[in-house]
C-alpha cells in the first residue's frame, strides 16, 4: 500500500497483480475502507489476468481525513431533503469521482475498467458520465440513482446504518458494530460464517474508519439528490448488479439504474442475483467474479 496525491488529497492505494495488466479499479461505499472488497473477489481478478487498484476515499482508512470541514447536521439535512430545499454539503459526489480520476492519474493509468459498490457505484456512475475517455467499461453494484421514488431502506437497515459509533479507541466495540450492520444489510440466504465475518470485520476497524468522515460522505450522497439525468449520460459499457434480497437499497434501485442508462442510449446489463443482501456474499463471490470478468472482456 502507499499514499498517492490525488485531487489535492493523499489517498491510500493497493495495487494487486501485474502494473502491465489491464486495469480494474474498484471504488468502496459510505464510511468503508478499502478493506470492505473481500480478498477473494479481489484475488479472482487478480488471477482473470486483471491489475486490481482499490483505495481508501477520502474521508476513511488511510486517507485524509477532513475533519476541518465540520461533522454535518444530518437531521437538519433531511428535513430539508424532505421539504424539497437544497442540501449543502462539504463536497459532492463529484469530487470523489475527481478522487478516483487523481488516482488514475497517479498510477499511470489511462483507462481503466471501473467498479464501484453502494456509494462506489454513484461516483463510479459519475465518472464514466464526466470521463468517459478514461472508463473502458462500467460495473455499478448494489447501487441507485437517488431518484425520490423509489423506495427506502428496510427498518431493520435503517437503524443498523445509523447507530451511533463505537467510543473512539473501542476496537471490540467497532468490531461488534460492524458486524452487526453486515449482518443486518447482508444476504438472508447465505449469511457469512461467524469466524470469517470476525476476522473480516476486525480487517476493516484495523486498517482504520472515522465517523465524522461516514458523516460527511452521506451528506455527499443526501446533496447530489436525484442524479437521473446524470446516469443517463453514460455511454460506456455498463453492467449492473443487484441483489434480490437487498434491504438498504432495494432491487428496484438497481433496475432504474440500467433503466436511465437504457433510456439515455447507453449500453447496459442488468444482473439480479439471487440470494444477494447488500453484501458479497461468499457461495456468490465466484459467480460475481466471472460476471465482471465476462463484461470486461465484452468491452
Amino acid at each position: 500500500m502507499a499514499g498517492v496525491e490525488a485531487n489535492g488529497l493523499t489517498l491510500e492505494v493497493e495495487s494487486l497483480g501485474d502494473v502491465a495488466r489491464p486495469a480494474l479499479v474498484l471504488v468502496m461505499g459510505l464510511g468503508a475502507n478499502m478493506r470492505l472488497w473481500p480478498d477473494e473477489l479481489c484475488s479472482a481478478w487478480v488471477a482473470a489476468g486483471f491489475r486490481v487498484v482499490r483505495f481508501d476515499n477520502r474521508d476513511c482508512g488511510g486517507s485524509s481525513i477532513l475533519r476541518h470541514l465540520g461533522t454535518p447536521n444530518f437531521a437538519l439535512a433531511s428535513l430539508r431533503y424532505a421539504l424539497h430545499l437544497p442540501v449543502r454539503s462539504p463536497y459532492s459526489l463529484d469530487d470523489m469521482a475527481r478522487d478516483t480520476l487523481g488516482v488514475l492519474d497517479a498510477l499511470g493509468i489511462a483507462r481503466a475498467h471501473v467498479v464501484g459498490a453502494s456509494m462506489g457505484g454513484m461516483i463510479a456512475q459519475n465518472l464514466a458520465a464526466s470521463h468517459p475517455q478514461r472508463v473502458a467499461s462500467l460495473t455499478s453494484i448494489m447501487s441507485t440513482t437517488g431518484r425520490r421514488s423509489l423506495p427506502g431502506p428496510t427498518a431493520g437497515a435503517r437503524r443498523a446504518m445509523l447507530a451511533p459509533p463505537a467510543p473512539p479507541g473501542d476496537f471490540e466495540g467497532a468490531v461488534r458494530r460492524m458486524m452487526k450492520v453486515l449482518t443486518e444489510i447482508g444476504s438472508r440466504s447465505h449469511p457469512p460464517d461467524a469466524a470469517w465475518l470476525r476476522a473480516f470485520c476486525e480487517r476493516h476497524v484495523r486498517h482504520g474508519s472515522d465517523p465524522g468522515g461516514a458523516a460527511r460522505q452521506l451528506m455527499a450522497i443526501v446533496a447530489a439528490g436525484d442524479r437521473t439525468p446524470i446516469v443517463e449520460r453514460i455511454r460506456v459499457p455498463t453492467l449492473v448488479i443487484h441483489g434480490d434480497e437487498d434491504p438498504l437499497l432495494r432491487p428496484a434501485c438497481g433496475e432504474a439504474t440500467a433503466e436511465a442508462i437504457r433510456a439515455g442510449g447507453g449500453t447496459v446489463s442488468l444482473e439480479r442475483v439471487r440470494g444477494m443482501g447488500h453484501d458479497f456474499p461468499m457461495p456468490l463471490m465466484p459467480a460475481i467474479a466471472a460476471r465482471v470478468v465476462e463484461h470486461c472482456g465484452k468491452a
